[in-house]
């Protein structure tokens, strides 16, 4: 993707010419100014002429796998580009160089720059008769009329997500097997059956829908049973972290860091005995996994269940006998079915005109009934007028990146939307692929990483975060990632790369020099040249060369157990580097060769061991500095040189009853950091207070340990935070009171938590007065003691999403009224030790989807009025009082229809825990009832309708 690298570099040149009028508005040597000018000069003109040839990339992208002239020149151009990449960084590093040190010493460095001025300068001219150069040859050699009979695709909005049941097709008879499998043992027909296992398979080949299917059939029946895990296996998988990962699956708390193998099979063993579980391992490459873990499981005093997900028929093999699918492409009504969804999915009966039928045939035929290639091309032509032409046109860009008119497997046909990107989100495409396979992409973290990269600019008033987050949207809509998560308001949490697109992005990234993963499982030294960012996979890094390190940007190390000393010849050559993500690993220190690091622009120590930072690190150029999780108690005074910062975070969970978070401590100074958007989360001090308030480009902000004589300081503070969205306010003891009289919070905030105790005369007058807070989408309040009347005043907040009051309502009553919390999706009652009754008044949270009760022990009956909770599909009631808990598990014994039973028939998901002495009782079922339950039901309540066609399962143990 030459085009997306010189799309990126004349975005920085762009920026290198910006530093032109700072550099010549000093003053400068006679010798020094001219040898600046010489080299800005030859800057503009590289950039001038880059311009000139990325809208050519684009087209000739397209066509270079097939054309060899074509191919060969798109080569040349790239790697001219990263030599220019190189000058500009070079300038920009020796730039910055000159800042450091004492008067004599900057002036002697001064000096010294500018024969090197002068060289960069006459590189970029050497570079520039090579561009020059090819181009000439290109031209002699090109065949006319190449590009005359392609139209280049610019597809926005490209989307398909195989986990929606409506999007569901040709799966029929292959999820009812899975399910009757999965549900009913061998022979009884009566449900699941004690003290049985059963391994099934689905095997096919890459993007025939195996993990779409499974994933399906699981989400439906895992409610059945008392444990559930997907585990993803991948091809270079250990069993150690195997085991982690299925134990972190089950939710069973082991310490990661020092555990042993055995420690962990044992925990995992005891964990199951006794229960009904499903298991499901995704992407087995090799038979030998089975038999390496399958010890560790249970098999007397207990239900298994294992479903098995590979490419290869060898590992199908593994099932019990007669349970394997082998998933083969769709037929074709299926393939057509599939494709009209995707092509036409806003056409309300989603059906393809007469006069496109004959197209519509031919892309069906290309794509082979593969799901994944029908639905990119789908997606790919929905973006598309719906005319014979444009799809023609679509058509013969398939013919030119095909040499065969069939198509052996989906990554050609990949290829087609991975091109279609433009070429900022290429970038940020092939960044994604450096993670590992199964990786979970956070939100947050991913978005950063693109920013500090330079890939993301501003653009039609957004900020680059803003930016960042519709690029994301971008990928998931396009399907080349795929939603893991949601948070409560529907925003994207995490994501993942399916597995074969990931596969053709990193090869993409490889053939493209943007970056290649290290796994440390070869043999023979591995070079990390013809790379500009690398992945380090693995745990061993003493056979990564540092040969062809000067070029490299970035450098994401995996391993957890990594020896600190291994990366230094690495980055002692890496002058360049401007990204260190070192997230999961056990080092304490880093090494001295980071703080040489003048171009470094994220630095990512979340979840390590890292203790203290030394002084050094003001050297460093961040834009990210994330060290959460981390054992940071401080920052050095130095940090507040790091005036490019945009995101400083540093802090851990905490265990102590009082909030949630750990904060820092924060030299003052911090003032100066005015370029930051997320500050988190800051120990709270006066002086600290007076000055954070001079940071108004905030976007979030968390501050702990106040105290109530910080009050005015930290409503001063706050009230300057304009464009403030996301704010955490933490107490420094659960008898400390936040007091709310000064704080008057921006328009913008969505995001609020409060930690500590609140004034309870004022706090009515205050909540009160968050009626025009028309964008908070979340309310968190912890150890808050609110009453009824207080709680009333909160119904002011229209556009409140979720709402967790954790130890926070003191009161017995608690009244939802009549179109109160319209919006409201997710609400947690958790510690209220007095409360014994819920009132829900008809129109009321009409769209709440979760409610949870914990901790309320004197709560005896079912929510008043729960039964108008039309959208509710998740109730659980956690260490309520027995006598609820035993209401509804005497359903179990009896067909009589219980009236509490009859209230929450309508909610799919419905969990009842009770802990008493560490023995656990648990009642869990759907909404889906027996018939012959169901008749009585229907005597006695002829008004419910309800959903009688399925089984009810429940459990208690």
């Amino acid at each position: 993707m030459a085009e997306a690298v010189v799309g990126q570099l004349v975005v920085t040149l762009g920026g290198a010419l910006a530093k032109e009028a700072a550099i010549f508005g000093g003053a400068l040597l006679g010798k020094e100014a001219a040898a600046l000018r010489g080299l800005f000069g030859k800057i503009c003109d590289s950039k001038v002429e880059l311009e000139s040839m990325q809208a050519y990339l684009q087209e000739a992208e397209r066509f270079k796998d097939t054309d060899k002239t074509t191919a060969i020149f798109v080569g040349q151009v790239r790697g001219l580009a990263f030599q220019i990449e190189d000058v500009v960084d070079e300038f920009t590093y020796k730039l910055e160089d000159c800042r450091h040190g004492g008067f004599a010493g900057k002036m002697k460095k001064r000096l010294k720059h500018i024969k090197t001025w002068r060289r960069l300068a006459a590189k970029l001219q050497e570079i520039k008769a090579q561009l020059q150069d090819a181009n000439r040859r290109k031209k002699d050699y090109a065949v006319t009329g190449r590009f005359a009979s392609s139209a280049r695709s610019t597809n926005q909005g490209q989307a398909l997500h195989f986990t929606r049941d409506e999007d569901l097709v040709g799966i029929e008879e292959n999820r009812d097997r899975l399910i009757r499998w999965l549900t009913v043992s061998g022979g009884s027909g009566h449900g699941l059956e004690q003290s049985s296992s059963k391994v099934t398979s689905v095997w096919g080949m890459p993007g025939v829908g195996k993990t779409t299917l499974v994933a399906h059939v699981y989400n439906t029946v895992k409610v059945n049973f008392d444990a559930a895990a997907w585990v993803t296996v991948s091809e270079s998988y250990r069993i150690e972290d195997l085991l982690k990962k299925i134990a972190a699956q089950f939710g069973i708390t082991v310490d990661v860091a020092d555990i042993e193998m055995r420690d962990i099979a044992e925990s995992i063993h005891n964990y199951l005995q006794g229960k009904k579980f499903i298991m499901v391992l995704d992407d087995v490459w090799a038979a030998r996994v089975w038999s390496e873990i399958r010890n560790v499981f249970p098999t007397s005093n207990c239900t298994g269940r294992y479903v098995i997900i590979s490419r290869k028929h060898e590992v199908s093999l593994l099932a019990t006998r007669e349970s394997a699918i082998h998933l083969e492409p769709l037929h074709a009504h299926h393939s057509w079915e599939l494709f009209c969804k995707g092509a036409f999915w806003n056409d309300d009966g989603k059906e393809c005109p007469l006069e496109l039928q004959e197209l519509t045939w031919k892309f069906i035929a290309k794509c082979q009934g593969l799901p994944i290639a029908i639905a990119c091309i789908g997606r790919l032509l929905s973006c598309k007028p719906p005319t014979s032409a444009e799809w023609e046109n679509v058509y013969r860009g398939l013919d030119s990146q095909l040499t065969k008119d069939a198509i052996p497997d989906a990554h050609m046909i990949l290829k087609v939307s991975l091109e279609d990107l433009p070429y900022d989100l290429k970038n940020c495409f092939l960044h994604c692929a450096l993670f590992q396979q199964d990786y979970v992409l956070k939100r947050r973290r991913i978005t950063r990483q693109w920013i500090a990269a330079g890939f993301i600019r501003e653009k039609e008033n957004k900020t680059l975060e803003e930016m960042a987050e519709g690029y994301l949207a971008e990928l998931v809509n396009r399907s080349l990632l795929q939603v893991v998560k949601r948070n409560h308001a529907g925003r994207l949490k995490h994501c993942q790369m399916h597995d074969v697109i990931g596969l053709l992005a990193l090869n993409k990234a490889k053939e493209e020099c943007f970056g290649k993963f290290y796994d440390g499982y070869g043999s023979g030294a591995f070079s990390v040249e013809g790379a500009r960012r690398i992945s380090v996979q693995g745990e061993n890094l003493e056979q990564l060369s540092r040969s062809g390190a000067k070029q490299l940007r970035a450098l994401h190390v995996f391993g957890r157990y990594i020896n600190i000393d291994l990366p230094k010849p690495i980055l002692r050559f890496s002058n360049f580097l401007s990204m260190l993500d070192l997230q999961g690993s056990c080092i304490k220190m880093l090494p001295n060769e980071v703080f040489s690091l003048f171009s470094l622009r994220y630095l990512g120590l979340r979840d390590t061991n890292l203790e203290s930072l030394p002084e050094a690190v003001g050297k460093l150029w961040k834009e990210v500095l994330d060290a959460v999780h981390s054992k940071l108690t401080c920052l050095p005074n130095s940090v507040v040189k790091l005036k490019k910062l945009r995101c400083l975070r540093a802090f851990t969970t905490s265990r102590s009853k009082i909030g949630r978070i750990r904060g820092v401590k924060v030299p003052s100074g911090i003032h100066h950091l005015a370029g930051l958007r997320a500050l988190q989360s800051i120990e709270a001090s006066p002086e600290f207070l007076r000055e954070v308030g001079a940071l108004t480009e905030l976007r979030t902000f968390g501050v702990c340990n106040v105290r109530s004589e910080h009050s005015s300081y930290l409503g001063n503070a706050i009230t300057r935070m304009s464009h403030l969205i996301h704010l955490d306010v933490g107490a420094a003891t659960e008898d400390e009171v936040l007091r709310l009289e000064g704080l008057y919070l921006p328009s913008t905030l969505s995001l609020l938590g409060l930690t500590g105790q609140l004034n309870k005369t004022s706090t009515p007058q205050h909540f009160s007065s968050w009626s025009l807070l028309n964008s908070v989408t979340r309310l968190y309040l912890a150890f808050s003691n609110i009453d009824e009347g207080t709680f009333s005043c909160l119904c002011v907040l229209r556009a409140l999403s979720t709402l967790e009051l954790v130890q926070a309502f003191e009161g017995k009553r608690l009244d939802f009224y009549a179109a109160s919390f319209p919006k409201l999706r997710f609400l947690h009652i958790w510690g209220a030790a007095q409360l014994n009754q819920v009132g829900i008044e008809e129109g009321a949270m009409q769209n709440l989807v979760e409610l949870w009760f914990t901790e309320c022990p004197e709560l005896k009956f079912l929510p008043d009025g729960i039964q108008h909770l039309a959208a509710l599909e998740k109730l659980l009631l956690k260490d309520t009082s027995e006598e609820l808990v035993e209401k509804l598990r005497q359903k179990r014994d009896s067909d009589e229809c219980n009236e509490d039973v009859m209230k929450i028939s309508r909610i799919r998901n419905v969990t009842v825990e009770l802990s008493q002495k560490g023995l656990w009782k648990r009642i869990r079922w759907s909404s889906l009832f027996t018939r012959s339950w169901a008749v009585a039901c229907q005597a006695h309540a002829d008004h419910l309708d309800h959903n009688l066609n399925e089984n009810l399962g429940y459990s208690l143990d």
